[in-house]
């Protein structure tokens, strides 16, 4: 009997391994024809995929890519391009696309107790206590898009920007614009993960100026566009002095600025609005959205090589700051008056 990869799912159906893993993962960005050709070849290879893959369970080595935020374009956009390196290599994949309220780690315990699993990446992954569960765990890990070496794990590595730099850089863009009631969408602040350096930063630079950001214009949101859109209307009903607004994801931006157009105020004449991550979808708002770009092929290529030489040449963790570029585009002007 036949076992079946991705990798092969993709080649029979004539696409790319992220589309198969599109389908497979019931996204919506697939056109109905592609997606039926692709579950055509599923079903005659009889491919379960993920954990429960044909292959797996007769004991297949593989890697296995864990990403906490499956309605996060930005993360789904790295997952994709790990996913694209991994189609150059001869390890087999796979991946668990989970909640951002799920626990990334408890995923990857289960994963391992169903596959031979020889390493694991972490995609928008937060390093806290929950880490403790696999501390025990003698495989080659990497953290992407999280810097962990404050976790201190003997067999993990990490690539990511300089978060903190960055939140920093943000602060100072608009700090110089004039802005000081700054309003910060993003997720727990005392959190270990890249958001939480991002604020950190943030705080840095209104210190620098003999400033303290008021904790009152913080608020913890999920990372959708319903979401943004959600969080910023609330906020700005309760905070209409607001002159600014720091979005720690792209999509959190992008639904904020549509909840400012619908309380009657205009961007960035009324209310500016910066972003993080660098999605496409940047480019094509209106206003256009100033964010940092965090370079995605990047990250992933650097990501896959780090665990690759892990596991097939013993080297040590090591933990990688790549550079992110700041776009300054139409979203972000000085205050009104």
């Amino acid at each position: 009997m036949n076992v079946y990869t991705i990798k092969d799912i993709a080649r029979l159906a004539g696409v790319s391994v992220t589309t198969v893993s599109r389908v497979m993962n019931h996204r919506p960005d697939v056109n109905r024809a592609t997606r039926e050709k692709v579950e055509k070849v599923i079903e005659e290879c009889h491919f379960i995929g993920n954990t429960k893959a044909r292959g797996l369970k007769q004991g297949n080595d593989v890697i296995g890519i864990i990403v906490r935020g499956r309605s996060n374009p930005f993360l789904n956009a790295l997952a994709e391009s790990i996913l694209e390196q991994a189609g150059q290599v001869s390890q087999s994949f796979v991946t668990e696309y989970i909640d951002e309220m799920d626990d990334e780690f408890l995923t990857a315990l289960h994963l391992t107790q169903q596959c031979r699993v020889i390493g694991l990446i972490f995609v928008g992954s937060k390093i806290d206590g929950r880490v403790q569960v696999i501390q025990e765990m003698d495989l080659p890990i990497v953290f992407t898009t999280v810097n962990a070496a404050s976790a201190a794990l003997p067999n993990a590595s990490s690539v990511a920007v300089d978060d903190r730099a960055m939140g920093r850089l943000v602060a100072v863009e608009l700090l110089e614009e004039g802005h000081r009631r700054v309003a910060v969408f993003g997720s727990n602040p005392v959190a270990g993960d890249s958001l939480a350096m991002r604020f950190q930063g943030f705080c840095d630079a209104f210190a620098e100026r003999g400033l303290c950001f008021d904790p009152k214009y913080y608020r913890e949101t999920r990372f959708s566009l319903q979401a943004g859109y959600d969080t910023a209307l609330a906020f700005l009903k309760e905070h209409p002095e607001t002159t600014a607004i720091f979005a720690m994801s792209d999509t959190v931006a992008v639904g904020a600025i549509r909840a400012i157009r619908d309380l009657g105020k205009s961007v960035p004449e009324d209310i500016s609005v910066f972003g993080f991550d660098g999605i496409d979808l940047c480019r094509f708002t209106v206003p256009r959205l100033t964010t940092v770009e965090q370079p995605v092929n990047e990250i992933a290529r650097l990501s896959v090589q780090t665990l690759l030489e892990m596991i097939n040449e013993g080297a040590e963790p090591r933990h990688i700051l790549v550079d992110a570029v700041l776009h300054r585009r139409e979203s972000v002007g000085p205050p009104a008056g």
